[in-house]
């Protein structure tokens, strides 16, 4: 009781204290009105109250949890080598993101197929000159095992962004786990839905100082004289010391391999066509270029595939859906067909599969877009686990950052995730229930000559690539700067929970399969 009066005598001076001197109390008691404010007592919605009856008992709650226990006790730790490793990436797919798919899929209560996985962790994404990271930075993070800085791929943070002398000090290098695994005798791979030689999947292969570098125009209008002792992105993939050995690559990007001369949409300009220079180091080298190639390519006649379905990145699922002359695989597709050819190798392999246009979608405010894309990811992931055999395959799911995406408003269970939210904001406007702390959509939604919000059910964006609202006007939404879930299956998943720095996923992966010169499962 002594304790409660004098807080409740201490409050009372600083409250004095703040008229006399004319400031406010830092603390305001919570009243009843604020309570409501924050809490608000909303309808009930038909489509929740039907959803199922069985949630409005306790039973069903706590035999659910009985459940979950039960499975937590069954789960066995293989502590098996990983013969073969699968990273997969959801390019900013943050917990927000994962959180809003599971309406997408048919309701809160669903789960993206990796979220079914066993172990669970928490990766934090800072790169070592930035609190918020880009897929540049993060891709050395998550393959190489090192932080580096902003905009800067397998090389270590001695190398600033756009730095071409640093970059061409092979001290500063930094290798990823796909070459840890070759020089155990391994295959590996990747696969992705942007370009190949874009941040995330550089990453398994290039050492540059900006990951814009992708083909040698860029470089040497960067760099001038010491550009003749660089390479580009795409020339690292052909013939660079990992690129030239992996034995998979698809996506897209073919502007980047190719000069004019070759290619209409081509951007290299010293007349090159590094597709065929791929060609010609095998008659076992397989290239295609569109779906129906990649679906009849057989593994057993192909020692090295390079896919090239675009001239930049895919298109989004959604798009290929709408296309009747669509050539692009999906992500499913193109992960199987990697796997497929995986799979001929003896000792086993590594491959890096991204899903990267969650992130692209993010940025331009197309929340529907990236719920899709990450749907998308689910499939692929579903699959390669069915393919594979969790005795002897490590499957692990993360994402390189998060975005600025949100899902909030208090909606009822079964509602729309795209459709308002239930209340409607203190100008008595309706507002969205997913939205974006910044981004291009900025004036989608608020009328700036009226000085007020745009009621969103009025705006003229209602299709699948509707825009959802942005607080602070840019032209491209940024990343977050939270961290980022990862999910494992197989050898060792175990390792892979608690909250620990991104750069020691290689490492686990590493050492489930005994690969490096780190410590490994085998020592």
């Amino acid at each position: 009781m002594r304790t409660i009066q004098f807080l409740a005598s201490l409050w009372l001076l600083l409250h004095l204290a703040a008229c006399v001197l004319g400031g406010a109390v830092p603390v305001q008691p919570v009243d009843d009105d604020d309570e409501e404010r924050m809490h608000p007592h909303l309808q009930a919605n038909p489509r929740s109250e039907s959803r199922s009856n069985a949630e409005n008992t306790q039973d069903y709650w706590l035999s659910a949890s009985k459940e979950h226990i039960l499975e937590k006790l069954n789960f066995v730790r293989n502590t098996k080598r990983a013969k073969n490793i699968i990273l997969f990436l959801g390019d900013g797919m943050g917990l927000a993101t994962l959180a809003a798919a599971r309406s997408y899929l048919g309701g809160e209560e669903k789960k993206l197929y990796f979220e079914k996985f066993p172990f669970t962790g928490l990766s934090k994404t800072y790169c070592v000159d930035k609190i918020v990271p880009d897929s540049a930075s993060t891709s050395t993070s998550y393959l190489c095992g090192v932080k580096a800085n902003y905009g800067t791929i397998g090389v270590s943070a001695n190398v600033k962004r756009g730095d071409c002398q640093a970059m061409a000090d092979k001290s500063n290098h930094v290798f990823s786990v796909g070459k840890w695994a070759m020089d155990a005798g391994k295959a590996a791979g990747l696969v992705t839905t942007t370009r190949v030689t874009h941040a995330s999947p550089s990453g398994v292969y290039a050492h540059t100082a900006d990951r814009e570098w992708e083909n040698n125009a860029v470089l040497e209008e960067a760099c001038g004289d010491l550009a003749k002792d660089l390479d580009d992105i795409a020339v690292q993939l052909i013939h660079g010391e990992v690129g030239s050995k992996l034995k998979v690559m698809l996506g897209g990007g073919r502007r980047n391999f190719m000069d004019l001369e070759f290619y209409k949409n081509g951007r290299r300009t010293d007349g090159r066509n590094l597709v065929e220079e791929f060609e010609a180091m095998s008659d076992r080298n397989v290239y295609v270029k569109n779906r129906k190639k990649l679906l009849n390519v057989d593994p057993a006649t192909t020692d090295r595939l390079l896919g090239l379905f675009a001239k930049s990145h895919l298109h989004y699922h959604e798009e290929q859906l709408a296309d009747p002359e669509n050539t692009e695989p999906t992500l499913e597709e193109m992960t199987q067909k990697a796997i497929e050819v995986l799979q001929t190798e003896e000792n086993g392999y590594f491959l890096f599969v991204e899903g990267g246009k969650i992130d692209i979608s993010h940025h331009d405010t197309m929340a529907r877009i990236a719920l899709d894309e990450t749907a998308e990811l689910s499939k692929a992931v579903k699959l390669a686990r069915k393919m594979t055999s969790e005795e002897d395959t490590l499957i692990v799911v993360t994402s390189d950052h998060s975005h600025t995406f949100s899902l909030g408003g208090y909606q009822p269970r079964g509602s729309d995730i795209f459709d308002k939210a239930e209340a409607s904001g203190a100008d008595g406007k309706p507002y969205l229930a997913l939205s974006y702390a910044n981004g291009k959509s900025f004036e989608t939604y608020y009328d700036v000559m009226a000085h007020q919000r745009v009621d969103p059910l009025l705006a003229d964006n209602v299709d699948v690539a509707q825009l959802f609202p942005a607080t602070a006007p840019l032209e491209s939404e940024t990343h977050g700067g939270e961290d980022v879930g990862v999910f494992a299956s197989g050898p060792w998943a175990h390792i892979f929970t608690g909250v620990y720095e991104q750069n020691a996923i290689p490492h686990m992966l590493a050492f489930a399969a005994c690969v490096g010169d780190g410590q490994t499962a085998c020592d």
